[in-house]
């Protein structure tokens, strides 16, 4: 009932319910990385309720993706339909700020993903988070929830081919159609054009991505010459021309 529902935290909802009748499980988000640029946000879940988990969630997709070990699956080639799970502890993550951030203020020691692939140039991610008051996940755990994983999975797929698509846009298909035109785009400079795209300002994206205007300002330069326009006007033309066949 929760796949494509008007609320879009009922599916992560649904997902710890359960989760929860057979692990110990505090809170559920779902990430969508489409097409190399930063993780957009699907579906939150916490069991204390509010926009806190959200925030943890966007803080995340904002600034520490990048460092994030579900990266080096989601970079590498995998089969279409690939379903992979990963684990990461607190104590394995180098980076302190993400630590504090991810892990230490929402009280996390554990997170449990399935990855799954439910398009070219599409990764879903189904994270897990375990309470400190828990520990770790153990290996019976484990077990448990990779019987699930593809329950998990399918349903995943559905609630995004009925919502999450839906809710990217225009903006969305447009940076896929520029990512195929130009595959050596760098993910910051996906950032720029999804931004772009949308219609936002430079300080708005540098808000969004979590660095200057300044910054902005370059990857947006970078981004036309290598795509080979000089500005919004021709990057939306070559948005809206004919494919070659």
């Amino acid at each position: 009932m929760s796949i494509s529902h008007a609320d879009p935290d009922l599916f992560a909802a649904s997902i710890l319910k359960t989760v929860g009748e057979n692990v110990p499980v505090s809170q559920c988000t779902v990430f969508a990385y489409e097409f190399d640029a930063r993780p957009r946000t699907v579906s939150v879940a916490d069991h204390r309720g509010g926009r806190f988990l959200r925030d943890v969630a966007d803080h995340y997709a904002t600034h520490f993706y990048a460092l994030d070990g579900n990266r080096a699956i989601i970079g590498r080639p995998q089969s279409q339909g690939a379903l992979v799970l990963h684990q990461q502890q607190s104590a394995e993550i180098e980076n302190e700020a993400y630590r504090a951030a991810c892990y230490a203020q929402p009280n996390v020691s554990d997170r449990l993903s399935v990855l799954l692939q439910p398009m070219a140039s599409v990764w879903l991610s189904i994270n897990l988070y375990r309470d400190s008051a828990y520990g770790e996940f153990q290996a019976g755990e484990l077990e448990r929830v990779e019987g699930m994983a593809a329950l998990f999975a399918q349903a995943a797929k559905g609630h995004y081919a009925l919502n999450g698509q839906h809710q990217q846009g225009s903006a969305t298909a447009m940076l896929a159609r520029l990512r195929r035109l130009c595959p050596a785009l760098t993910p910051r400079e996906l950032d720029v054009l999804r931004g772009t795209l949308d219609g936002l300002s430079a300080q708005e994206i540098a808000l969004q991505m979590g660095v200057k205007p300044a910054s902005v300002v370059t990857y947006q330069k970078r981004a036309y010459a290598r795509l080979g326009v000089s500005g919004q006007r021709q990057l939306f033309a070559l948005c809206v021309q004919a494919e070659p066949a």
